[in-house]
């Protein structure tokens, strides 16, 4: 496609690696056209928000391979082995991703999340990234990232915080709105308490879903 000769020629090459991984690890799921595809939508779409192109196309590939892995469920392709639950916010930038890494912690791999945004912001908001250091959980490898079909329908259990109207609504899975204020720009001490209430919020969530399993401790930041 002409988005993946449209950039600098070193990038280019960088695209088109990625196309070609994505294809062979694909190739008895989907045709290399679909995977291009939706490789060339992902990287479009992160590209109108980021602020740092060296990394897009590594990253465009990784929303590329959860998008792929959601549509192939979806479609019966791939087998869903545990629920997927769905967290999304506005920017993608801190609520949402608080929630999935503390989902992670609690469930381990007996749920498969993923996150979005209505609106995604450039980057992890620097002081949610700091308050979950502060209780031993990295947002470092993470990224915003937008809600898109594929990924919406792949889910069974749908949480909202704070996007209203721009979180689209699908009939037959299971939907939970969080009211939790954003901690873009909050002080440190506000956004702790957001990140706490989304831990008391998770750890309730994982309980719903998951009721024989045995919970680790509640994290709890650093004095």
């Amino acid at each position: 496609m002409d988005a993946l000769t449209a950039v600098d020629p070193a990038t280019a090459r960088a695209l088109r690696a990625s196309v070609d991984r994505l294809a062979y690890s694909y190739d008895t799921t989907f045709g290399a056209d679909e995977v291009e595809e939706v490789f060339v939508d992902s990287y479009t779409q992160l590209a109108r928000t980021a602020r740092v192109t060296l990394y897009l196309p590594t990253l465009a590939e990784r929303l590329t391979r959860e998008r792929l892995e959601a549509l192939g469920a979806t479609r019966g392709l791939i087998a869903k082995r545990v629920p997927e639950v769905l967290f999304v916010c506005v920017h993608n930038a801190g609520r949402s991703q608080i929630a999935a890494a503390f989902t992670r912690h609690y469930a381990g791999a007996a749920l498969h999340i993923r996150t979005g945004g209505s609106d995604p912001g450039e980057h992890i908001h620097p002081e949610v990234i700091a308050a979950m250091k502060d209780v031993g959980l990295s947002l470092e490898e993470e990224f915003p990232k937008p809600l898109t079909d594929d990924i919406l329908a792949a889910a069974d259990v749908v949480i909202t915080m704070g996007c209203g109207d721009r979180c689209p609504y699908v009939p037959g899975k299971r939907y939970e709105d969080w009211p939790i204020d954003d901690p873009d720009d909050a002080p440190a001490e506000q956004v702790a308490l957001v990140r706490d209430d989304i831990d008391r919020r998770v750890r309730a969530l994982v309980a719903s879903l998951l009721p024989d399993q045995v919970l680790p401790p509640t994290r709890t930041a650093h004095s």
